[in-house]
């Protein structure tokens, strides 16, 4: 079998959370035995969604791991982004046939929380996007024929 290849896209806002969980990503691919093709950072996770566009586009991407902390505010801000960037991956993951897992923290999180969370948000979105293009391949070979009901996992 041939090895997941992989592009991550890592929002540089809240840095100090984002480059942690950009390492523990980078070695959850490394422990997996996914090839990283792109790691792309972007200003926020606002703008994630151009990048996932085009990388999720490429003949030599399978999937695109997301990884950003949303941290919230005085306002509401943290969850019109929030709220933005699902949805956006969403229907990009749908346009291209591809997975684009979410491995952005937020909203309603405090700095605290999102730092505590950073390693495990990351790694749990590199297995998601990884687990996806097996299942996905699998549904899309037909080697389902035999099964009934057909369980994909």
């Amino acid at each position: 079998m041939t090895a997941v290849r992989l592009a991550v896209v890592c929002s540089q806002f809240n840095g100090e959370i984002t480059d942690r969980m950009l390492g523990a990503a980078l070695a959850r691919c490394r422990e997996a035995g996914a090839d990283v093709m792109f790691v792309c950072r972007v200003p926020g996770a606002f703008d994630m969604p151009l990048f996932i566009d085009e990388l999720a586009g490429r003949e030599d991407v399978d999937a695109v791991v997301t990884l950003g902390a949303i941290v919230t505010g005085e306002t509401k801000h943290d969850e019109v982004i929030a709220s933005s960037l699902a949805s956006s991956i969403t229907a990009l993951s749908l346009k291209h046939g591809k997975p684009v897992s979410l491995g952005v923290t937020g909203p309603g999180m405090t700095w605290e929380e999102g730092s505590g969370r950073a390693e495990e948000y990351a790694s749990r979105s590199v297995d998601a996007a990884m687990k996806m293009v097996a299942s996905i391949a699998r549904l899309r070979s037909g080697r389902l024929e035999d099964e009934r009901p057909a369980v994909i996992e």
